[in-house]
């Protein structure tokens, strides 16, 4: 990380104006090149005697105006500016070919577990041409009604274990979060308790104590939630709702057994808990335990879409509701997302409908089953867990490594891994000791390149690692 500091001397106006003029100054004279990364906003401020609220509003001006770019946990970073070329046509700039920024230069990015790329653009261009042909007025116009056939392609990919949802029961979303955040906005009110697993999918977590409810974390075992922790924090605490997932658990692998699945159904049923079941995982899986949604029906929400398996960026999402349930949780997502997208939506549907999100689907297994593979020969000798079909392994630290100290290892050593820290639903005294490795992103080569990176820093121990650097 840089040393630089501003001079606000300089530059009119107020001082996070001055701020943000200076910053942009220090990256046209090269001061800031292209992946540094600005001091932390917490330190700057301090260090040039300036509030965090100014610091926090000039890096915000400078990255609406393009010159950086970065994620909350991981820093800003100074994006590459390239040389404007207008075209032949009256000087529109092309962003044919243009990079989206999706992590700092030169790092590889093995932090994502979004479906892995295996020729599915050529299928979502073919479908959504036909869909700007076929419905030219609704992808120019908001959404407002829902064709039945989107319900139906929802019920068709959620349908799995002997357990089929009721089509008028489905809700279509705006991806898996959109429908998590917007089932518990829909039963609940701020100031009430969810439950979630002790490590699990924070970012909803923190989405939803951003939201005014309260974030409780149960223990956990091998099959995920621990059944008398459960009762305990519903004697105590009255959660309204509990967060699982019983299939395959993120980052842990964790599953539960059948006797597991109906002991928390009953106790979901005995302390008046809804239950949401993430099952985003489980379409990759041919895992034959029953679905909570068919224990316990009146009360569970089923959550799935195409991230994991066909493409992240179609955005598709559905959720599966218990009986009168449906209509609420379909406001409760127009309000939170705007509504949803006519275009993404139709397409989902299509490529549900067609066979085509099958198709894709065991490509996709086909090579996380190849990459997961490289990954047990490479990161043979050390412990961790993982499965064929999941894009990502939970690695055990060997001693003396903490899980911020080797994430900061890797990212040094040119990967972005997940500690176990951005898997925490809120603070927390107990270590784990773990990191999570995804490998959906990059091809083969890269991926081989990454694991060995890993590997390296993973035999070099802290005492290859100089963290003061």
């Amino acid at each position: 990380m840089t040393n630089w500091l501003p001079d606000l001397s300089a530059g009119e106006g107020p001082l996070y104006l001055k701020l943000a003029q200076s910053i942009e100054a220090a990256i046209d004279s090269g001061a800031l090149p292209p992946g540094e990364k600005l001091p932390a906003q917490r330190n700057l401020a301090f260090d040039i005697g300036v509030t965090l609220g100014t610091v926090s509003r000039a890096y915000a001006l400078v990255h609406e105006r393009g010159l950086v770019a970065g994620e909350v946990g991981r820093g800003t970073y100074v994006r590459e500016r390239k040389a404007h070329t207008d075209t032949p046509t009256g000087g529109i700039r092309s962003l044919a070919g243009t990079q989206p920024f999706e992590a700092p230069v030169g790092k590889l990015r093995f932090d994502a577990t979004g479906a892995p790329h295996v020729g599915q653009a050529a299928a979502i261009e073919a479908i959504l041409t036909k869909v700007a042909a076929d419905h030219p007025t609704e992808i120019s116009d908001y959404t407002r009604s829902a064709p039945g056939h989107w319900q139906e392609a929802g019920a068709l990919w959620m349908a799995r274990a002997g357990w089929t949802p009721e089509t008028e029961g489905i809700v279509v979303t705006q991806g898996a979060h959109a429908a998590i955040v917007s089932v518990v906005t829909a039963v609940t009110a701020p100031g009430d308790r969810i439950l979630f697993e002790n490590l699990t999918y924070s970012q909803v977590a923190r989405a939803l104590s951003l939201m005014g409810r309260r974030i409780l974390a149960g223990e956990t075992d091998a099959q995920g939630l621990v059944p008398d922790d459960f009762e305990r924090i519903c004697q105590q605490q009255h959660p309204a709702v509990v967060f699982l997932m019983p299939t395959l658990q993120n980052p842990t692998l964790a599953a539960m057994d059948r006797a597991r699945r109906e002991t928390i159904a009953n106790l979901a049923r005995r302390y008046n808990v809804l239950v949401i079941e993430d099952d985003i995982y489980g379409v990759l899986l041919n895992d034959t335990q029953p679905m909570l949604a068919s224990l316990a029906p009146e009360r569970t929400f089923v959550i799935s879409g195409l991230s994991k398996s066909v493409s992240p960026g179609v955005r598709g999402g559905w959720v599966s509701c218990p009986p009168h349930f449906a209509a609420r949780v379909k406001i409760a997502h127009k309000m939170l997302t705007g509504g949803t997208a006519f275009l993404l939506a139709e397409c989902a549907a299509r490529l549900v409908l067609s066979g085509e999100a099958k198709a894709i689907r065991t490509r996709v297994v086909a090579e996380l089953q190849a990459r997961e593979t490289l990954a047990r020969a490479i990161f043979e000798g050390h412990t961790f867990r993982s499965l064929p079909q999941i894009p990502f392994l939970w690695l055990q630290l060997p001693e003396p490594w903490l899980s911020g100290t080797f994430k900061a290892a890797a990212f040094d050593a040119g990967v972005l891994i997940d500690g176990e820290d951005e898997f925490k639903a809120g603070r927390s005294d107990k270590v784990h000791h773990r990191a999570r490795i995804a490998f959906s992103n990059h091809g083969s080569d890269d991926i081989r390149r990454g694991f060995q990176l890993l590997r390296n820093v993973l035999d070099g121990g802290v005492a290859g690692y100089d963290s003061a650097s």
